[in-house]
Parts: C-alpha cells; sequence; structure tokens
C-alpha cells in the first residue's frame, strides 16, 4: 500500500530555545519559573538576603529617629531662625535679648519681644515691648518695661515710652509716659509726671531722677506723698 508523503519536522530536543516564531502570532509566552540550582535562582536568592535586611534596617532606624525630628514649640530658642524680614528687607530678632555692664563692671540685661535694625550696629535698635533688668551691689533688682523703646548698644542708653513701669524688689513700682535709662552710669530720669506706690504709702510727682542703680530715686517739681502710719523709716 502507497502511504501518502507526510513532511517530517526537524530533529528537536527538549533543551532547544523555544522563538516567538514557534507560536501564533499574538501568543504570549510565559517565562520559564526560576529552578533551583540554576544561576538566576542564585542570584535572586543573593539579592533578597541583602535587599530585605538592609530595608529591615532602615525601617527600623525611621522608627527610632522620627519622634526626634519633631520640633518642640515649647522649647525657646533664639538664632538666626528667630530673625524674620520686615517690609523694608530689614532683619528683625523676635525675643530678642541683649547683655552688657556698666563701668562698674556690674551687668544689666535689655530684652524686648521684637527687636528691629539689630544687623545695623550704627543704628538704634528699635525694641517692642521692652524691659531692662538691673542688678544693684546689695543683689536687689530693679526692672523696667514699656510698650516701645529704643536701645543704643555703643552708648548704653535706653530710651522708654509708653506705660513706663520701674519695679524694685523692696516693694516699690513708679508708673510715668517715658523714661531715659543710662546703662553705663546706672542712672535715669523722666520729665513726665510720675505716680507711685510701696511699703510706705503712695506719691506722685512731676519727674523724676534715679541714681546709683535704683539705690536712689529722686522726685521733682511738684510732688505729694502719702505716708502709711508707722511706715516712715521706709521712705528715703
Amino acid at each position: 500500500m502507497n502511504r501518502p508523503n507526510v513532511p517530517i519536522a526537524p530533529n528537536t530536543t527538549p533543551a532547544d530555545p523555544v522563538s516567538r516564531a514557534d507560536f501564533p502570532t499574538g501568543e504570549r509566552v510565559r517565562p520559564r519559573p526560576l529552578r533551583k540550582g540554576s544561576a538566576s535562582y542564585s542570584r535572586f536568592v543573593f539579592l533578597m538576603k541583602v535587599v530585605l535586611p538592609t530595608v529591615a534596617v532602615v525601617l527600623v532606624g525611621l522608627i527610632v529617629v522620627w519622634p526626634q525630628l519633631k520640633v518642640d514649640e515649647t522649647q525657646f530658642k533664639i538664632g538666626f531662625a528667630r530673625l524674620k524680614s520686615t517690609e523694608a528687607g530689614d532683619p528683625s530678632l523676635v525675643n530678642a535679648r541683649f547683655v552688657g555692664s556698666d563701668r562698674d563692671n556690674r551687668p544689666y540685661s535689655v530684652t524686648a519681644d521684637l527687636a528691629k535694625h539689630v544687623l545695623d550696629k550704627t543704628a538704634k535698635v528699635e525694641l517692642e515691648m521692652p524691659k531692662a533688668d538691673i542688678t544693684t551691689d546689695d543683689g536687689s533688682w530693679l526692672a523696667l518695661t514699656a510698650n516701645t523703646g529704643f536701645f543704643d548698644r555703643e552708648a548704653k542708653t535706653l530710651d522708654l515710652d509708653g506705660d513706663v513701669n520701674m519695679f524694685h524688689d523692696s516693694g516699690f513700682e513708679f508708673m510715668t509716659d517715658s523714661a531715659h535709662i543710662d546703662l553705663g552710669d546706672g542712672i535715669a530720669e523722666g520729665h513726665d509726671p510720675v505716680r507711685g506706690q510701696g511699703p510706705f504709702g503712695t506719691l506722685r510727682a512731676e519727674g523724676f531722677r534715679m541714681e546709683d542703680r535704683g539705690n536712689r530715686i529722686v522726685f521733682t517739681g511738684k510732688s505729694r506723698m502719702v505716708i502709711y502710719p508707722g511706715k516712715e523709716g521706709s521712705a528715703k
């Protein structure tokens, strides 16, 4: 019997590579799975041994460091981070603090909620809500506050304006509208009406002059003092 002619396919083996030409158009070729023991499988295992521990270390590090990156707004700090620019481009310092000493090397400090012109050493520093703290020889202190002021760092003078208050730790308190303080000589004076109170009583005057860093205060102009009974020895 005669057999029909059948084309014989070329010799192939299971190890022959498979090309896209062996499949109909549009049929996807499935990648071969990595077999244990092959070179690709060995590289994959090696990368996983390196990458996974590295990622784990980074995550643990972030967990430890992250709380330290949070800014604590309750802490007070002074520096260039607290500088802000005004409309004119002049930097201002928030919560400013200036320290120095007088001619007898006694310390003083000037603080303010906001200080302007801090980089221009030739100009006076403009202060908002300023406060001056002065220490006397006997260890007592004198504090002066106001709404605004100008501080001359070279001359060591402070001009206060608006609701000027003077406090002495012995219990005296005086109020006026303006005052000029020479921090270098430890003196202060004002020519606006003064009213005050203390352990001795109350007083009113047309001006004042403070000498010897607050150890002596002279009230000028028409003055009126009311002394409480038994407190005569407290008035000086």
